[in-house]
């Protein structure tokens, strides 16, 4: 599998986010600061998560990103769309309630946008362990399959944090 990437990018006032290869934990400190950045300048039309290239997508990620929809809803009334061409990792979306907080396409996203990288280099753990355990508390309250499934794992985060 090929290294994670992420790259954004804004189109005629649509932000789009574009997952490429193998996207993992180690990404999730960038890409929370970058959620947060997104989310807080408030300045979209609407939200397109491109998952064309992406090979594999990690739980983490995928609480980001479930969160990246629960507050474009909350706070803009809109609606995210993530274009899922991979059968694979569309049955993973639907297993994960992303059918509920997502418009979900299964083709590829065609696009004229100039992407650029999203990197940031800060590594802290325990800002890492924070966004993990965020994101998997929004997977968590997607279904309840995902609460059996993740709450173990977040409840020893949570017990470690304190020791």
């Amino acid at each position: 599998m090929t290294s994670g990437q992420i790259q954004v990018a804004q189109y005629h006032g649509v932000e789009i986010v574009r997952l490429i290869g193998d996207v993992r934990l180690n990404l999730c400190t960038a890409f929370d600061r970058y959620i947060r950045q997104v989310l807080s300048d408030g300045m979209f039309a609407n939200v397109l998560i491109d998952l064309s290239a992406a090979e594999g997508v990690d739980s983490t990620t995928l609480g980001q990103l479930a969160k990246i929809s629960i507050v474009s809803r909350d706070r803009f009334d809109i609606t995210p769309t993530v274009f899922s061409p991979d059968p694979s990792i569309t049955r993973i979306l639907m297993s994960m309630g992303f059918d509920h907080v997502f418009h979900i396409l299964e083709e590829p996203f065609a696009n004229e946008a100039e992407f650029r990288d999203w990197v940031d280099d800060t590594v802290d753990e325990e800002a890492a362990r924070e966004q993990i355990i965020s994101a998997h508390k929004v997977l968590m309250d997607l279904n309840d399959s995902n609460r059996d499934t993740f709450s173990e794992l977040v409840e020893t985060l949570e017990c470690s944090r304190t020791q």
